[in-house]
């Protein structure tokens, strides 16, 4: 019977991507159900150099994978992950949903008849049996899936998801021994993408939205400028994005980004749908302006003001300017 979770490290330019640990804490309240240990391998030349990086609560066992390359390699790592997954028979593989997965997770879990979703969200567990939640129809909705009669299930977690664990542990490590065959493919180099000039919504401790409530694209500047003096990143909701007025980097939500390090949300003319509140679920506070006394938002806010956007705008710039 299968049993534990499998987590995939992610890694580039020999750096551990901040996903990796976020899988860790998906896994955890899944420890009972699936079994209590949980496994993360590291894949490449030069694995133990993430040890330290991995030294956190909440994984048992390092698992290292040395392969000819130090960079990722769809077919290596297709090869070593089946190969691991073999021999430890886990209930559950977490990877992370990213351009590195796309590559070889389907594949995956077609060649090794595993249950499979990806751009997953939340998971859970009902009935002892492995429940994941991810979008639907457009992220107009959200879906939960089983996996009947699967021993093993591949997921592809959307990064920022889940929180870090805080706390050092240092797990146990071993080496598995693998053989890699011939890929068809050459990692030559990484070239970054040119700078957008934009910044990183998951990063930011401060934010200031603005949702439909805001009218009209000429309103604008002038929450930029109100988010400027209160020392905030401008964000939105998904129909201000849509209609162009500010770009899809900075819109919060499940088909937007997720405020994974944000402090202090401010959300103005935001009524609160699902999809908005799934990319502030681990804001610390939350403050909600609308006119709406029932709206959504005011259900996940700390502070609620029922009010015009407008005027509050008015006296937070005097109080600030």
């Amino acid at each position: 019977m299968a049993q534990g979770i499998l987590v995939i490290a992610e890694h580039r330019q020999q750096a551990l991507r901040p996903v990796t640990l976020e899988l860790v804490s998906a896994a955890q309240g899944l420890r009972g159900t699936l079994g209590d240990k949980l496994t993360v391998a590291v894949i490449g030349h030069g694995g133990r150099s993430h040890a330290a990086a991995l030294g956190v609560a909440g994984i048992d066992e390092l698992v290292f994978i040395d392969t000819p390359d130090s960079e990722f390699d769809a077919d290596t790592w297709e090869a070593a992950i089946g190969a691991l997954a073999a021999q430890m028979q886990p209930a559950l593989i977490l990877v992370a949903h990213s351009v590195d997965s796309m590559a070889y997770a389907a594949a995956l879990a077609v060649k090794h008849d595993y249950g499979f979703a990806t751009d997953v969200f939340g998971l859970d567990s009902a009935d002892g049996a492995l429940v994941a939640t991810r979008g639907g129809y457009g992220q107009k909705l959200n879906v939960e899936l089983e996996f009947p009669g699967r021993a093993t299930v591949l997921l592809a977690v959307r990064p920022g998801s889940f929180k870090p664990p805080q706390a050092a542990a240092q797990p146990a490590t071993r080496d598995f021994a693998f053989t890699a065959k011939a890929s068809r493919t050459k990692n030559v180099a990484y070239i970054e993408p040119a700078s957008t000039g934009d910044i990183d919504m998951t990063t930011r401790e401060f934010i200031l939205s603005v949702g439909r409530g805001v009218g009209e694209q000429d309103n604008i500047d002038r929450f930029r400028e109100l988010a400027e003096s209160l020392g905030a990143s401008l964000g939105c909701s998904r129909p201000v994005a849509d209609s162009g007025w500010l770009p899809k980097s900075r819109q919060i939500g499940q088909s937007g980004k997720t405020a994974a390090q944000c402090k202090l949300y401010i959300a103005m003319g935001i009524s609160g749908a699902i999809q908005h509140l799934a990319g502030m679920k681990h804001v610390e506070t939350v403050v909600a302006i609308n006119t709406d006394p029932n709206a959504s938002i005011f259900t996940v806010a700390r502070y609620g003001v029922v009010g015009d956007m407008f005027e509050i705008a008015d006296e937070l710039e005097k109080q600030f300017s």
